[in-house]
């Protein structure tokens, strides 16, 4: 999401200081090279240098570990925090006192504060356990959260990847829990509160100046409340206010044209709104718009598929860092694409010779016969109604010949060849 972030640091002051929470990956083995790519992912493709608060004793000595963690955030201008556990952070963060840290970050409008992926999870009044419930089997429960949104009135759950389809042929939404599990950890909330769904490549961009919240990218924000939902789509822009009567349950009742809410969706039926979310669906979306242009013989239909898919994958590759395989399978279905292009318009450049020359060689020595016997008013009817046709014939003494007439050839019909007499040969 390389657009959004260059967008949420473009008005920083130059040299501002940019901080990277290292917490919820701090547990891996490999964090100091997660740190090193995001430091120079962000200094490549953003334009910002960062520096990484470490989380382990090791890195950060306990004398220092909570004072100098909480002024480096009270003074930075922008936050970042992304992948990893959302358990292990929230227990991290406990235990050094950054929850508090960041909720006051929220609460006093200070600079940026990005939190994605896992740290998304974290940032409502419960949070999910993502790892333990899907990979190691623990029954769904909710953990406190940072509640961050609480200053906002928002008392919400926040599941990014909502839309998540890696399972294939089991379901993976809401951020890996699938539906039942959803649907049973619903019943635990409070009463006021709801879930706030992200779909995966999207952003919920809260403005508190404005007081207001824009979605953000290719999917949709959905607010659920036990099974009802109200799809929010990319590029709309909602008043905290109206998001909270949405939250707490409260009829939208919204200016047309502000965004088109589809309520009560039965729980089992993903929602399609927004069209295709993943660069995959975006591939197979043109693939079956190619295909039934080619069954249809719309070459037109093709090339708008083609199109279509050129656009995606430039779309993509502008706002993705790495590639990880997707863009250069798009590409190569796309080439696909146009290599079956290339018999149709082969076909097409030499087909008006080949099947008008049956037709038009008789024509032409029929002409010749006619004016042969003198019959040259019938012969200049025929040259005239081939000519209606897009046929122009030259005559010489000897011979005729016919050619297709380029674009709007209403104007040219017996513009170019006398009539008559004046085809007469000369005569001995």
């Amino acid at each position: 999401m390389v657009t959004l972030h260059r967008e949420l640091v473009a008005h920083l002051e130059p040299g501002a200081e940019a901080v990277i929470l290292e917490t919820p990956y701090g547990f891996q083995v490999n964090r100091e090279d997660i740190s090193s790519r995001a430091r120079e992912y962000f200094r490549r493709s953003v334009g910002l240098v960062t520096t990484v608060m470490a989380d382990t004793d090791a890195d950060v000595p306990a004398e220092v570990d909570s004072d100098t963690l909480h002024d480096q955030l009270h003074r930075a201008a922008w936050v970042f925090c992304g992948p990893g556990s959302p358990s292990y952070a929230l227990r991290r963060w406990q235990e050094q006192g950054l929850g508090q840290a960041l909720a006051d970050r929220v609460r006093r409008g200070r600079g940026v504060t990005v939190m994605a992926s896992a740290a998304a999870c974290t940032v409502g009044l419960v949070a999910l356990p993502v790892y333990e419930v899907y990979k190691a089997g623990h029954p769904p429960v909710w953990l406190d959260g940072l509640d961050l949104l609480e200053s906002l009135g928002l008392p919400v759950a926040v599941i990014p990847h909502y839309d998540n389809a890696e399972g294939g042929t089991h379901d993976t939404r809401f951020c890996y829990l699938g539906e039942t599990r959803l649907v049973a950890l619903e019943k635990h909330l409070p009463g006021e509160s709801a879930v706030l769904g992200i779909d995966e490549h999207t952003a919920v961009v809260i403005d508190l100046g404005a007081g207001s919240a824009r979605v953000w990218g290719r999917g949709v924000m959905t607010v659920r409340r036990r099974g009802a939902v109200t799809v929010i789509p990319s590029g709309t822009v909602v008043p905290l206010d109206r998001l909270r009567r949405l939250v707490a349950g409260i009829a939208a009742t919204h200016s047309p044209g502000l965004w088109e809410a589809t309520e009560s969706v039965q729980p089992d039926a993903p929602s399609s709104v927004g069209g295709p979310v993943t660069l995959q669906e975006a591939v197979t979306a043109a693939d079956t718009l190619f295909e039934s242009a080619r069954a249809a013989r719309d070459a037109g239909g093709m090339v708008a598929a083609i199109l279509q898919l050129e656009a995606e994958i430039s779309s993509w590759s502008g706002d993705t860092e790495e590639d990880e395989g997707g863009q250069e399978w798009a590409r190569t279905i796309l080439r696909g694409m146009i290599r079956q292009l290339v018999a149709p318009a082969q076909q097409g450049m030499a087909e008006p010779e080949r099947t008008l020359g049956r037709v038009l060689d008789p024509l032409l020595d029929l002409r010749g016969a006619l004016r042969a016997q003198g019959a040259y008013d019938l012969a200049d009817r025929l040259r005239t109604s081939l000519a209606a046709g897009g046929v122009r014939i030259r005559d010489d003494a000897r011979s005729s010949r016919w050619q297709l007439l380029p674009g709007d050839h209403t104007a040219a019909i017996g513009a170019d060849e006398p009539t008559g007499p004046a085809e007469v040969p000369p005569m001995t």
